[in-house]
């Protein structure tokens, strides 16, 4: 008699007193490494990877460990694109658009400016063509991909001076994600790509003019408040941006079934668990850092047309140069011209009156 018949006769209880062990039970202990792009002090984007460690190894028994490593412990912050293309790890999480310059392609895969909010790229992840399309392009790194987390829309940043006019711009050294950089360098801005860890003493040090990170609750902890006045929002540059966790094909190639099973339900887990840590954490601290004197400012309508036209003048030329970009953008864009004409009907109006209501 087969295993499968035992199994199917026999029952759970029958199973196990007949000392035949579920699939996942029976395979091999595996041992991973995970190389973050964060500090170990952030809870959420750091933790996220943590997060789904822990569920891998509670769906495999404990069968399968993956250990997480902070940015610059195993490999620089910015480098584990290297390190699991080359298969120095097995795996890393981090945010693709910090490889623009490798190739734009991968800032599609997490937030361009003007682009998606949370859920249309859930929606294009999962339903669309998203997953395909950005699967295709990393198979040239080596690289297989599951949605690792999303932060929501991200605030602005901080800045030392008031900024209230496109002129305002000109000359300001600003730490931004490296496509936001390439749409203000025409202001005259000056964009820096320095890792999450080493922004408060380049701000404080005047290094920096103005920096942003995510949003009030991982700003608070870094804290920028001490150093800067003034909070912008909002960061028009990820309206929705989804991190990834990486991982070297043959390293995935190589897990029987049960346990890429369990690695994609993990990361599904940590994907939903890090946009909520967010939207539940972000309102207290940013009354608290309200309190103590932080000064919120809306960029204005002329800085935020100036930067969607500068955008779009970047995308088309793209378009023009880069065929990667061209075969994922053209479904992007697409994608996310049809979930805005639908949100406009359903979320935005709603979100919009409900936000001038007082609550009890």
């Amino acid at each position: 008699m087969d295993r499968r018949s035992i199994i199917k006769r026999a029952g759970i209880a029958g199973v196990l007193a007949a000392g035949v062990a579920p699939a996942v039970h029976a395979q091999a202990a595996v041992r991973w490494r995970c190389a973050s792009s964060f500090p170990k002090s952030l809870d959420t984007i750091f933790g996220t990877a943590e997060v789904f460690s822990k569920k891998v190894s509670d769906i495999t028994g404990g069968k399968f460990q993956i250990s997480v490593h902070a940015g610059g412990e195993l490999m620089p912050a910015f480098g584990v694109v290297d390190g699991v293309q080359n298969a120095s790890v097995e795996m890393a999480h981090t945010a693709p658009y910090y490889y623009y310059g490798k190739d734009p392609t991968f800032c599609l895969g997490c937030a361009v400016p003007f682009g998606m909010n949370t859920r249309q790229m859930n929606a294009w992840m999962y339903e669309g063509n998203g997953l395909k399309l950005m699967r295709d392009f990393y198979a040239k790194y080596n690289i297989f991909n599951l949605p690792g987390g999303n932060t929501g829309a991200q605030m602005g940043g901080w800045f030392r001076k008031e900024i209230k006019t496109v002129a305002d711009l000109k000359g300001l050294k600003f730490r931004t994600n490296p496509f936001a950089g390439k749409v203000l360098e025409p202001f005259g801005v000056v964009p820096q790509s320095i890792p999450g860890a080493d922004l408060y003493p380049a701000l404080e040090k005047g290094t920096l003019d103005a920096l942003e990170w995510v949003g009030p609750y991982d700003d608070q902890k870094l804290g920028f408040n001490k150093v800067a006045k003034y909070y912008y929002y909002p960061g028009w540059w990820e309206g929705g941006p989804q991190l990834d966790f990486y991982i070297n094909t043959k390293a995935w190639n190589a897990l029987p079934a049960e346990y890429k099973a369990a690695v994609e339900a993990a990361a599904s887990h940590a994907h939903v668990t890090m946009t909520a840590k967010y939207d539940a954490r972000n309102p207290t601290a940013l009354k608290q850092m309200v309190g103590s004197g932080t000064q919120l400012r809306p960029f204005s309508n002329e800085i935020m047309t100036a930067a969607f036209k500068s955008a779009q003048q970047i995308y088309a030329d793209l378009n023009k140069s880069n065929p990667e970009w061209a075969k994922v953008y053209k479904d992007y864009s697409k994608f996310l011209a049809d979930e805005n004409a639908w949100f406009r009907f359903s979320e935005g109006l709603f979100d919009r009156f409900m936000q001038q209501q007082k609550l009890s």
